[in-house]
């Protein structure tokens, strides 16, 4: 990024500090600029012209069906086939066409013509959660429902050659990631859990402080230095009437799964809610491992905190939040 960036010996020296601080080890782009020597940088070179919005979409039709297909797949082995999937829910906050990803998704896995589709676009990094609550009401009211939820997110395509700090947080935070979702009545799983409510809140006050916006140039990111102190005044009160919501005390939650976006955040929640290392290990080790995915990062927490509850009870608390500034949370359990 300091050589993207062209950057002077002190902003670069800055911009080493701030990824230094991140706690993140790796993260994934479809872009392959990241994987070549500068020489042979195309996407983000720097002397070459920004890229249009064309160009953006194009990478994510692209690139998009290819990732979406293999985390659904990952998803429903040894469970369903894909042709029995009834229900598709699309999510997305990085490209969006028509025909779309949805219909891409149900030409390619071979589901019925009659599927039922929908799609949650532009939410950020709740989103995921935000389709959970769409999976859920279909289950309750439809009892064979089989309801795959995909999220795929490919953030470096938005790169911004223009080195502002908001350009600098979304290039050292965000990276490129797919995960999927299984919702279903019908299908049992040693360490399947029970979604049990959800509760969302909408802190109006943070409005401008996190946004999303489409330019010519591709998706603006805006990320406020401000946004930790705001989810620190509210995430207690937000967590207690969550708890409520749930007929339960913050003793009853074994494990939480909290978007890991970013290190500040984890931190301040934390330090807030009075948790342990250990309660925050999943969102840290995703953080590390993968940066901030948008919407499929929280899936990424989930997948591990269920392989660590097989055959085990569990009281899942997971939060999410986003553009608005929007807090989502939902309780799943099993016993």
């Amino acid at each position: 990024m300091q050589k993207a960036y062209r950057l002077n010996e002190d902003d670069a020296r800055k911009l080493s500090f701030l990824y230094k601080q991140s706690e993140i080890e790796n993260r994934y782009s479809v872009l392959p600029d990241f994987g070549k020597p500068e020489s042979e940088w195309e996407f983000v070179e720097p002397d070459a012209g920004e890229k249009c919005l064309n160009s953006r979409i194009d990478l994510f039709e692209s690139n998009a069906l290819a990732l979406s297909v293999a985390a659904i797949k990952e998803c429903v082995k040894n469970f369903i086939e894909p042709e029995e999937i009834t229900h598709l829910i699309t999510v997305s906050c990085t490209g969006m066409s028509a025909p779309g990803l949805d219909l891409q998704i149900a030409e390619d896995l071979g589901l019925s013509n009659k599927v039922f589709r929908t799609s949650v676009n532009f939410m950020g990094c709740y989103a995921a959660i935000h389709a959970m609550k769409i999976g859920k009401m279909i289950c309750d009211s439809t009892s064979n429902a089989k309801v795959i939820i995909v999220c795929t997110e490919l953030c470096t395509i938005h790169f911004q050659k223009h080195f502002t700090l908001d350009n600098a947080a979304s290039s050292l935070l965000f990276g490129d990631g797919s995960a999927a979702l299984l919702l279903s009545n019908s299908i049992t799983s040693p360490n399947a859990l029970k979604v049990k409510s959800f509760y969302s809140e909408i802190s109006y006050k943070g409005k401008n402080d996190m946004s999303w916006q489409i330019s010519n140039t591709g998706f603006l990111m805006k990320l406020s230095a401000y946004i930790p102190q705001l989810i620190q005044e509210d995430i207690a009160a937000l967590v207690k009437s969550a708890l409520d919501e749930g007929n339960l005390d913050q003793s009853d939650i074994t494990h939480w799964c909290i978007h890991p976006g970013g290190r500040k955040i984890l931190e301040v929640i934390k330090s807030k809610l009075s948790l342990s290392a250990e309660d925050l290990s999943c969102s840290k080790s995703v953080l590390s491992k993968y940066g901030n995915m948008s919407s499929p990062t929280i899936l990424f927490v989930l997948k591990e905190i269920m392989e660590g509850t097989k055959h085990r009870a569990a009281n899942v608390f997971g939060v999410a939040f986003g553009p608005g500034l929007t807090m989502e949370t939902f309780i799943a359990s099993k016993a």
